[in-house]
């Protein structure tokens, strides 16, 4: 017995500092077995209990960080699971097909009524000519920085000076034949809309970056496929052409006179443009309601622009863009996954901002109308404030810099020094994960999540003036690039001063815009 105690003895003294509580309890428990057990099994349960007390069970397809910072959880298998599900969705299976809208519609009376448009992803609508989700991935990120040279252009011109809101061409000026739009990367999310009395309800992009709203019209010299039919001015009744002289016309970037009707064109960055005649119809917002006089432009040469939808509502701050005509308090949306197959809505005048909700200023740029700036102050990665010198997103004196909000664009882009910073931030928190063999398209930083069905991440979060922080879902920032496992960073550089919130970051996000209060609401989880 004497040996058996001094290495029981010997043995409690050595793991003694790492729970005297539970030894002393351990120690009572065996002793009383001690006479009847051997040495080598006293050893061998005595191993067995001290390492459990450093080997936690973990499943192989599993993986956590150290919890020395903030994280939170990637559903790998979820994401991947997406990924097949929206290369395999029918959209001639779909019941949003053309329809006529009931005349028992309530007419828009005020700023103040509520209305309402249900919001599809882009390939939801379209059916897939991919032959795998990278594929997918790579045409939708070309399409992304078709769109984000056209904002950088558009903000450029305005900044120098040259962007006039008055230039006057002659009629054949505004008939040269398009430039495929294939790759213009503003159809990411449509709207379904009705035009016209009795109403014809179609497709339309939405744009927080555009003010002129747009259809394609028949006879239509040059018109790209829509998923619904070409509409015709001739069978409305309460479509009617604006003069020359009109006010509306006047406030076009690009217009012209012929026959004395007012023609319009809108360039975009990768060089397409629609043309044809600037006129005002009803429009009709599914159920909830319509509006008389909407100007809108009845485009005749449209090649390849936004294929599927049958033209473009914009959304921007300008005087042209539909929140500006109905004269709309406050308008909200919340974009679902794109992969997802799922829809939402886009309302105007019924969503308020809630007590709990971030919110950040919505800032003006006396240079530029149409977008909205909001004020950011930096980034936070695994709760973690990242050094980013403030100035880095603040507007400066010319009108160049600063912050933009765009549901069209699809991956932020963040000014290089801010870009870095954040992914340094990152990259340093997870350094024991499986880094991907190589950068993708706009990504530099991309992991390989193939074995796993779910990953601990460090949190990622934005601030906002005025204190507010929006934490941002794991899905949000650490995409698939394809259908093997590959995850990417999804934030990218961009060498213009210029940094826009993409569509990939506020995925799941009610945005609210409160244009009476210059405000921004971020509510998330509430589609």
């Amino acid at each position: 017995m004497k040996a058996k105690d001094s290495l029981s003895s010997t043995v409690f003294f050595f793991i003694f500092p790492i729970s005297k509580t539970f030894f002393s309890l351990l120690f009572n428990s065996l002793s009383s077995s001690l006479h009847t057990m051997s040495s080598a099994r006293f050893l061998s349960l005595l191993s067995v209990v001290t390492l459990s007390l450093f080997l936690t069970p973990t499943d192989a397809s599993s993986r956590s960080l150290p919890t020395s910072h903030e994280t939170t959880e990637l559903n790998v298998v979820s994401s991947l699971q997406q990924t097949q599900h929206i290369l395999s969705i029918d959209p001639t299976r779909s019941s949003l097909t053309a329809t006529t809208t009931p005349e028992s519609i309530p007419v828009f009376l005020n700023s103040s009524s509520p209305l309402s448009l249900e919001l599809h992803s882009r390939d939801t609508l379209l059916a897939s000519q991919h032959k795998n989700y990278k594929s997918l991935v790579l045409s939708r990120l070309e399409r992304d920085s078709s769109r984000v040279a056209s904002i950088i252009s558009k903000v450029r011109l305005a900044v120098e000076g040259t962007d006039s809101s008055e230039t006057r061409y002659q009629p054949e000026e505004l008939t040269t034949p398009v430039i495929s739009g294939a790759s213009q990367g503003s159809g990411e999310y449509f709207s379904r809309l009705g035009v016209g009395t009795p109403a014809k309800e179609m497709y339309m992009v939405l744009d927080t970056g555009s003010d002129v709203n747009w259809i394609q019209c028949k006879p239509c010299s040059s018109c790209y496929q829509q998923s619904d039919p070409i509409f015709d001015p001739s069978s409305s009744s309460t479509y009617k052409s604006l003069t020359c002289s009109a006010p509306r016309c006047a406030s076009l970037r690009a217009s012209a006179c012929g026959s004395g009707k007012c023609l319009y064109q809108v360039r975009y960055g990768d060089g397409s443009f629609t043309v044809g005649e600037y006129a005002t119809d009803t429009v009709t917002f599914g159920s909830s309601g319509k509006v008389d006089n909407v100007a809108l432009g009845c485009g005749r040469h449209n090649e390849g622009l936004f294929t599927g939808a049958a033209g473009l509502l914009g959304l921007g701050g300008g005087a042209l863009s539909m929140t500006s005509q109905i004269k709309a308090k406050s308008f909200s949306y919340c974009l679902v996954d794109r992969d997802s197959g799922k829809s939402s809505s886009l309302d105007f005048n019924s969503v308020q901002i809630g007590a709990g909700d971030a919110t950040a200023p919505l800032l003006r740029n006396s240079k530029v109308d149409t977008f909205y700036y909001v004020g950011l102050t930096g980034f936070s990665v695994g709760g973690r404030q990242v050094s980013v010198p403030s100035p880095v997103f603040a507007v400066d004196a010319s009108g160049g810099g600063g912050v933009i909000l765009d549901c069209g664009t699809a991956v932020t882009r963040l000014q290089t020094q801010a870009y870095d910073s954040l992914r340094d931030a990152f990259v340093k928190l997870t350094a024991d994960l499986k880094r991907g063999t190589s950068s993708i398209s706009l990504f530099d930083t991309c992991y390989d999540f193939s074995s796993l069905s779910t990953v601990r991440v460090p949190t990622v979060a934005l601030h906002f003036t005025g204190g507010k922080t929006l934490n941002l879902p794991a899905k949000n920032y650490l995409i698939p690039v394809d259908d093997a496992g590959t995850f990417c960073f999804a934030f990218a550089p961009t060498s213009s001063q210029l940094s826009i919130i993409g569509n990939v970051q506020q995925q799941g996000t009610r945005i609210t815009y409160d244009l009476a209060n210059r405000l921004i609401g971020l509510s998330a989880n509430k589609c």
